[in-house]
């Protein structure tokens, strides 16, 4: 059984949905048309990433413009393989007005900081059309980070031009990532932490590619780039029901499948392949009790609904360290993280149902993709 909800303090309430964005055309002109659309969200992101790194120096020993210079050395890579995504990167900075360096910052911000700020605990779960009541591909993600960022979230629906159309949630200036595409392919992201980080292609532009395949084996292939810096958990689920989970680093990765319809995965890896590249592992403790109690939920079902997935990211076992994450303990910048935003997507039906903030206490709201 899914806990009682809790009413708990620092929990945010959204009386309207995530604002909807449609963007159309080349790369730059899409990017242009979110920089103006959310100018004003995109620069608090920017704000909040400053201050945070200011709040942690003593840990980092950084600063935004050492931040910055970092990031210029990610740039090349991602320029020389996707240059369309650099270019989206560009046409948001001059939409928003804001200098192209912070947003390359924002984007690389993982890869600089060496992932002591990114020490997340998003969840994400699918089942496929054996495991659903109607026959449908479910996937579900909870995207925890600081609430600060919370009120930035929006939600992108997106026609490129020479690419599929898809849908994705993101947040102030990050390129969107979370989401599916017209092509029946959706995937999930989650931050883990591997030892062999390097310059290469950020993780967020390699995500960004994986949303322009066509097929199951272009989204793997595009996780799997050379030269990237690192990597995600990228759960990829198709509307054919095949789930993956693909396990990366910057030089090695494992592909799991879901061959009994249900696939979990949170912030450590789970193959024992990819255990040998992880970063300090003692820090992951959470991470593995998010990934059982997820897992155990799923599995007490074979006759999942939107309504079924939705109860389990509102799951509160180990608070705060749970799958809804209402971040009671801010006393450390680094711990500061909750939930902004939990989302369902129906790939059959090619639907996002998503709550802004804490889905215990905010309702979901529904868009569709038109492809």
């Amino acid at each position: 059984m899914v806990t009682k909800d809790l009413v708990i303090p620092n929990t945010f309430i959204h009386s309207s949905p995530p604002p909807l964005i449609e963007v159309s055309g080349s790369h730059r002109d899409m990017g242009c048309q979110v920089g103006e659309a959310r100018r004003e969200q995109i620069k608090h992101s920017i704000e909040n990433a400053r201050r945070l790194i200011d709040e942690t120096y003593d840990t980092l020993e950084l600063t935004w413009v050492g931040a910055q210079i970092q990031s210029r050395k990610y740039l090349p890579f991602a320029e020389e393989q996707y240059p369309q995504y650099v270019d989206e990167m560009r046409g948001t900075a001059e939409g928003a007005n804001v200098p192209f360096d912070d947003i390359v910052t924002l984007n690389a911000m993982e890869a600089v900081t060496m992932d002591a700020l990114h020490l997340t605990r998003c969840t994400s779960f699918a089942v496929n059309e054996e495991r659903t009541a109607d026959g449908h591909v479910l996937a579900a993600h909870n995207e925890d980070w600081i609430p600060e960022d919370e009120d930035d979230t929006y939600v992108i629906s997106a026609k490129p031009d020479g690419e599929p159309p898809f849908m994705a949630m993101t947040y102030g200036g990050l390129l969107p990532n979370v989401g599916f595409n017209s092509e029946g392919i959706c995937q999930l992201i989650d931050s883990v932490y591997p030892s062999d980080s390097r310059i290469g292609i950020p993780r967020l532009v390699i995500s960004r590619a994986v949303l322009a395949a066509h097929r199951i084996s272009g989204a793997i292939g595009r996780a799997l780039l050379p030269h990237r810096a690192a990597g995600y958990n990228h759960l990829i689920a198709h509307e054919s029901g095949e789930l993956y989970s693909i396990e990366v680093s910057a030089t090695q990765h494992e592909i799991l499948h879901g061959r009994d319809g249900y696939m979990v995965h949170t912030n450590h890896y789970l193959s024992d392949g990819m255990k040998k590249m992880e970063k300090e592992p003692e820090d992951l403790i959470s991470s593995q009790i998010r990934q059982f109690r997820a897992d155990r939920l799923l599995r007490q079902s074979s006759q999942h609904t939107i309504k079924s997935l939705q109860a389990i990211q509102k799951d509160h076992v180990n608070q705060p360290n749970s799958i809804c994450n209402h971040a009671t303990e801010w006393s450390y910048p680094l711990d500061r993280e909750k939930t902004i935003n939990a989302m369902v997507i129906d790939l059959t039906a090619r639907e996002m149902h998503i709550a802004w903030g804490n889905p215990c206490q905010n309702g979901y709201h529904t868009y569709h993709l038109n492809a």
